[in-house]
């Protein structure tokens, strides 16, 4: 197994005023199961498909997640940091050591926290971890081009727009699909910290 880009002891970091991160664990799957079934989470991804073989759909998505740890890259619960109420996740994935690059995505939050403060702060801390502590020198985040409030949230947190990847994928439900790819980069991160920190002033 490779080592997985965040040690167990570093995760007092990867908590703020609002959310906090924990690894993902087996313990996590019934509680996520019964949030993802909210079908606006996917409205635009169609990531998982509220239909008879949700649960099927839910398993394979929730084994790749997990598994994740094998190839050294890390899966998170958002969790709530006054109750420890489970608020949605998160990954790191795509990690090239040698590039010091890696994307986070596949973020999803229960809509009763859209648009607060929850994603920046999540964002926040995950940044700081890759391009300070690990000293990382490229962030990435895809959109899909029809996921407008997603690229709305990733402009905030200071996302910068590179292109569209086009006929870049195909959906669960078997439409194609374009891909925005945003970045943000070392040397633009101390600019957009002191954004992320405004808005979450």
């Amino acid at each position: 197994m490779t080592q997985p880009i965040i040690d167990a002891g570093s995760l007092p970091l990867l908590k703020g005023n609002h959310v906090f991160l924990t690894f993902l664990t087996e313990e996590d799957r019934e509680p996520l199961r019964q949030l993802a079934r909210d079908p606006r989470l996917w409205e635009f991804t169609k990531t998982l498909l509220i239909n008879d073989q949700y649960d099927l759909q839910f398993d394979v998505y929730f084994n790749d997640a997990l598994a994740l740890t094998c190839i050294g890259e890390q899966a998170f619960v958002i969790r709530d940091t006054k109750d420890d109420h489970i608020l949605g996740m998160t990954r790191l994935f795509s990690i090239e050591r040698k590039n010091k690059k890696l994307e986070i995505g596949h973020t999803w939050y229960i809509p009763a926290v859209w648009g607060k403060a929850h994603n920046k702060e999540c964002k926040l801390l995950l940044l700081q971890y890759v391009l300070e502590t690990l000293q990382f020198n490229r962030v990435q985040f895809r959109v899909a081009h029809q996921n407008l409030r997603s690229q709305k949230a990733v402009t905030k947190i200071g996302g910068v727009k590179e292109g569209v990847l086009r006929r870049d994928g195909i959906r669960n439900d078997g439409s194609r699909r374009d891909t925005v790819i945003f970045s943000i980069i070392t040397d633009e991160w101390p600019e957009k910290k002191a954004g992320l920190l405004r808005l979450l002033s």
